[in-house]
């Protein structure tokens, strides 16, 4: 039975994730043909431009957010980026930092990496322990550095004009055209991220993104936890081993880092039936495998479902105005 479950919720989150990260290039693919149309002078678009390309704006968003703390308002530009920031923000603050590890696209593509390096390599290489710890700051300097800019620092009137400001209309062109007319500079610095996520397990994720560490933080008061019934361990630290951030799952009673990504690998590894579990504190006997992932997606489609009926999904942005605005966006600067 302990084998069936940790099985089970191996595949389980392998096909959430790969499931999540085909809708987002369907996303990209479907928005990069509206921009297509626009840009051919098409008088109508091929497909409707899809809102949850706004999940890449993540900095716009949390101006959107400051935004809407002082205004009350939600901008219309686009306001599907608040709804998915705000999704992803309630979802650490309930069920860990599960969008890192179930939902997130950098993520599957990540663990993708260093599964191939295992392969390439034989073996993922780690970094001096103390050298680990420097580096795993980066990720919160780098969030500090956002928040000091636009929460604290970005005056009202600023704010107002950088959301109404052409820059921001066509930002999401601006990310379509990163990813499809790369750099030199673009190109090397992905290709060295790349390889060293061959080599070290999760590598953006753990020293680099300021994303994961602003929801690391907030899932510290998350009500579910990686919980270990103490009388039953018998101390293999097989958990320990598994786990893809280096956390000493074994001698926690309740693993509340903020590097925990709920990603489930320590319960998996278990050989004890029902020692190691995610559940809330309220919670006393160890949850069905289903139910957390359950959780996720529960709160990922509310979220969202949340946003489109209240009519804060789509922007005020119409097709002509992408007509006008996208020939300017090479001459655009914020």
């Amino acid at each position: 039975m302990a084998q069936l479950s940790a099985k089970s919720g191996r595949t389980i989150r392998t096909i959430v994730q790969w499931c999540f990260l085909l809708w987002v290039i369907g996303i990209g693919i479907r928005f990069g043909m509206f921009v297509n149309a626009a840009e051919s002078g098409a008088s109508v678009p091929v497909v409707s431009r899809p809102p949850g390309v706004e999940g890449f704006l993540p900095i716009g968003a949390l101006t959107s957010l400051k935004y809407w703390l002082v205004s009350g308002k939600i901008h219309p530009i686009h306001p599907a980026s608040l709804v998915i920031f705000l999704t992803v923000l309630l979802m650490s603050l309930l069920a860990k930092k599960s969008f890192c590890s179930w939902l997130c696209p950098v993520g599957t593509l990540s663990e993708g990496a260093h599964k191939l390096g295992r392969l390439l390599f034989g073996r993922n290489f780690s970094i001096w322990p103390w050298l680990d710890v420097v580096l795993r700051g980066v990720k919160y300097l780098l969030l500090l550095l956002f928040v000091k800019l636009i929460l604290l620092d970005m005056p009202a009137d600023t704010l107002s004009g950088f959301l109404d400001a052409p820059y921001w209309a066509v930002s999401d062109v601006k990310m379509l055209h990163f990813f499809t007319s790369m750099s030199i500079t673009t190109v090397t610095v992905l290709a060295i991220l790349t390889f060293l996520s061959l080599l070290y397990k999760n590598f953006w994720c753990r020293y680099l993104c300021p994303y994961g560490a602003l929801l690391g933080l907030a899932s510290i008061i998350s009500p579910f936890k990686i919980r270990r019934d103490t009388s039953g361990c018998t101390g293999c630290r097989r958990c320990t081993a598994a786990c893809p951030s280096g956390l000493a799952v074994h001698s926690s009673t309740a693993v509340s880092s903020p590097e925990c990504t709920g990603c489930l690998t320590c319960v998996v590894h278990c050989p004890e039936h029902n020692i190691l579990a995610m559940q809330p504190f309220f919670w006393k006997r160890p949850l069905p495998v289903l139910v957390f992932p359950a959780v996720v997606v529960l709160i990922f489609m509310v979220g969202i479902g949340v946003g489109m009926f209240s009519g804060h999904w789509h922007s005020s942005l119409s097709y002509a105005d992408y007509q006008r605005l996208i020939p300017l966006e090479p001459y655009l600067s914020h």
